[in-house]
């Protein structure tokens, strides 16, 4: 045991002022303090006091009454705060879990960064060191996805976060849907591409942003019979049916023709005007639909696009086009001669 000169000069000049205190006022003996702390729940063997107090910035554990230190290198619970890099931020919490990576983001990884040329002289590392820590890199990501459901929930993520083109907050929904069907034994037969591919049109469609079928069959490289099967069988068993509106596209539409802001408010009113009328647009494709309101706004605010250049962006034929564009005349045709 070791004694801590300053801790018992302090014990000992409070106890003595309590003693005359306690004497000034005749109220006979003092009665000990009861200060506990983990682990120290019995009186000092020295003096016979229960006060232990904890230093955490010396790590011990003394005695109030005598000052004898009864543990050192003690264990501090609280936040780490070293900072090993060239920033001002001193949090240690790391990023928060994540459904995009397998592991949720909670396994430490070797970074491949860390192991160039260039790092490694940065490091001190010589060229045997950089091939020992390569190989060790090898191993430990061999060590976590040993399940081939684990693999290929890997390789799922990466097509995700790689191929859907969704924000982070979708891309997120997008892997737990996977991992959910990975888990009910799904994937198992089929194809991951084709799978994934599912599931981004789906959350993509559940939030409003929907993409088309054959743009995300171009994107994830899989057959069109193919990604329709799976997604009306995940939309059934999951029950996500959700028809789509020529209003979810506008907005898309209108970025990719670069056509002003303004013309969406023009959009927006042939589209409010056309709306109740459900028999003319109900039962087509809502790209086509959308197309053709947005040929229609663009002509009529001055910025007009080419039906081919409008049919490209929508993935629509041209006649398609022509023809939804005759129906919306006659609509508001009869419109103009009722008012």
């Amino acid at each position: 045991m070791a004694y801590d000169d300053e801790a018992w000069t302090k014990a000992r000049t409070k106890n003595n002022a309590q003693r005359d205190n306690v004497a000034r006022k005749g109220l006979g003996s003092i009665r000990p303090q009861r200060r506990v702390v983990d682990g120290h729940t019995k009186p000092c063997v020295e003096c016979g006091v229960l006060d232990w107090s904890v230093d955490n910035s010396r790590g011990e554990i003394s005695c109030g009454g005598c000052g004898l230190v009864v543990e050192e290198n003690v264990i501090d619970p609280g936040i780490d705060w070293t900072n090993h890099d060239n920033t001002t931020d001193r949090s240690r919490i790391g990023a928060p879990a994540t459904h995009t990576l397998a592991d949720k983001g909670l396994n430490t990884s070797i970074a491949s960064s860390d192991l160039t040329s260039g790092a490694a002289s940065r490091h001190g590392m010589s060229a045997k060191a950089r091939r020992d820590w390569r190989r060790r890199r090898v191993m430990d990501e061999r060590s976590k996805t040993r399940a081939s459901r684990a693999r290929n929930l890997v390789k799922a993520n990466q097509m995700v976060r790689d191929k859907s083109g969704l924000p982070k907050s979708m891309q997120e929904e997008v892997c737990r849907l996977y991992k959910l069907l990975s888990h009910q034994g799904f994937v198992t037969g089929r194809s991951i591409a084709g799978v994934t591919a599912a599931c981004t049109y789906l959350v993509a469609r559940k939030e409003g942003v929907p993409r088309q079928i054959a743009e995300i069959c171009e994107t994830f490289q899989v057959d069109e019979k193919e990604l329709s099967r799976m997604i009306r069988h995940i939309s059934r068993k999951f029950n996500m049916h959700k028809i789509s509106c020529p209003s979810d596209y506008f907005g898309r539409f209108i970025s990719d023709l670069k056509l002003p802001p303004k013309t969406s408010l023009e959009v927006d009113a042939l589209w409010e005007a056309m709306k109740p009328h459900v028999d003319i647009w109900q039962g087509k494709k809502p790209m086509g639909v959308a197309a053709a309101i947005i040929y229609k706004a663009a002509t009529k605010a001055g910025h007009k696009r080419t039906q081919a250049d409008i049919c490209k962006v929508a993935n629509v034929s041209e006649v398609t086009l022509r023809q939804i564009n005759r129906a919306i005349e006659n609509l508001f045709s009869m419109l103009d001669s009722n008012l």
